[in-house]
């Protein structure tokens, strides 16, 4: 997870807080804590920066109850306590306190990640395992956590040192707050995960650590649709097996999948479509997790192309969480979409433009053919079908050929 995570960082708090909402001072009140399915399925959530949305408005349009709250890092300039983006110290936070506070007041709750692809990691500045673990302690302290995402990516994912604490520190926390709910998140290849990530699988193994899942990114990496996601899933399966010592089921019952919905930093393109089909193997397989980056991308691009802000594929807000809502086991609230219908042009003369292709790039007035039918481009589109009924309306029909 990658550019996309650091774009419009600095964004008004109040942009996501809203007005008229009062800070709450030091941590949020405690919350029941929701059942593990939620917190398996919690997508990201960058709560001051990448233009956020308003939780409860994603939570009432879509039924999740989870979000995961991005990310923790070491201080800019140094030092081993815990800080929102590496600029803002936990400390002395009201303002993704106050954010907690919401979501808990509508019956949800949060998970915290830490680490991420920019930024100091505290597991590099902390020096050991057991100041590593006391700096995170007192992230889930003051937000009275119930799960933590270990999301170890690049640099320190190369460093040695950094991951032992990462991952020390992970299992110290795992025992001084029973119950916690553990993820560790790793970058994704073809092979399952690459040869740092098998060294970090061999360092739990050989500290006695098991997280609620390993999952990996699938993307970034020359990936192309959900069948080469679900591959390296496959893949992730069996060094889960080799390197823990699993059985296969309990490897898949290990295992999650964190995705990044619409266009990826390295432009790879993932649909609705592709996240059914890992979504599909992950509930047929007993995955343990089912993520995505991110909330703050989840919605259709307008006036902009910032891929931080939005997905750059064809969608109506909230489709891709609304994966999330389906993993964890309930049913996503059914809306009805404004429909936009254009009148068929009758005579649409011969066909000889070329047929739709799904992965290309049209613009206005560009004319294609599908389903013996003529269409015409009103403006720019990728990924929408000729012919169907939706929101956005893009192709007018000029008729059958």
């Amino acid at each position: 997870m990658r550019r996309s995570r650091l774009a419009a960082i600095g964004l008004a708090a109040a942009t996501f807080i809203g007005t008229a909402v009062s800070l709450v001072i030091g941590a949020p009140s405690a919350t029941a804590a929701l059942s593990n399915n939620w917190y398996a399925a919690a997508p990201y959530l960058m709560p001051v920066s990448n233009n956020p949305p308003d939780p409860i408005t994603v939570m009432n349009a879509t039924g999740l109850k989870a979000f995961q709250l991005a990310f923790i890092l070491a201080p800019n300039g140094g030092g081993c306590s815990p800080t929102w983006d590496g600029t803002n110290a936990v400390s002395s936070d009201t303002t993704v306190a106050n954010v907690i506070s919401r979501i808990r007041g509508n019956g949800g709750d949060v998970s915290v990640s830490v680490g991420g692809y920019g930024g100091t990691k505290l597991g590099q500045t902390c020096g050991n395992v057991a100041a590593t673990a006391a700096a995170y302690q007192q992230v889930i302290t003051k937000y009275s956590l119930k799960a933590i995402d270990f999301d170890l990516e690049e640099p320190e994912y190369e460093n040695t040192a950094a991951i032992a604490n990462e991952l020390g520190a992970a299992k110290t926390l795992q025992a001084n707050n029973p119950g916690l709910f553990v993820s560790v998140t790793m970058p994704g290849t073809a092979a399952g995960t690459g040869w740092f990530g098998t060294q970090l699988l061999d360092q739990a193994k050989s500290i006695g650590f098991s997280p609620n899942n390993f999952s990996i990114m699938p993307f970034d990496g020359g990936f192309n649709g959900g069948s080469s996601q679900v591959s390296a899933l496959e893949a992730l399966h069996g060094l889960l097996m080799s390197h823990m010592g699993w059985d296969s089921a309990t490897a898949y019952s290990h295992e999650g999948f964190s995705g990044m919905n619409g266009k990826s930093d390295a432009s790879e393109m993932f649909y609705t479509a592709d996240f059914q089909t890992v979504y599909d193997y992950a509930t047929s397989h007993g995955l343990g997790r089912f993520t995505f980056w991110s909330v703050n991308r989840d919605r259709a691009c307008v006036g902009t192309t910032d891929n931080g802000v939005c997905s750059n594929v064809p969608q109506n807000d909230w489709d891709f969480t609304k994966f999330s809502v389906r993993f964890a086991g309930a049913t996503p609230p059914q809306t009805t979409p404004t429909v936009t219908t254009t009148p068929t042009t009758p005579g649409g003369g011969s066909c000889t433009a070329a047929e739709w292709d799904r992965t290309k790039v049209y613009v206005k007035d560009d004319v294609v053919k599908h389903n013996s039918h003529k269409f015409t481009a009103k403006w720019w589109t990728q990924g929408e079908e000729p012919g169907t009924t939706g929101e956005w309306g893009v192709w007018v029909d000029n008729g059958a050929c």
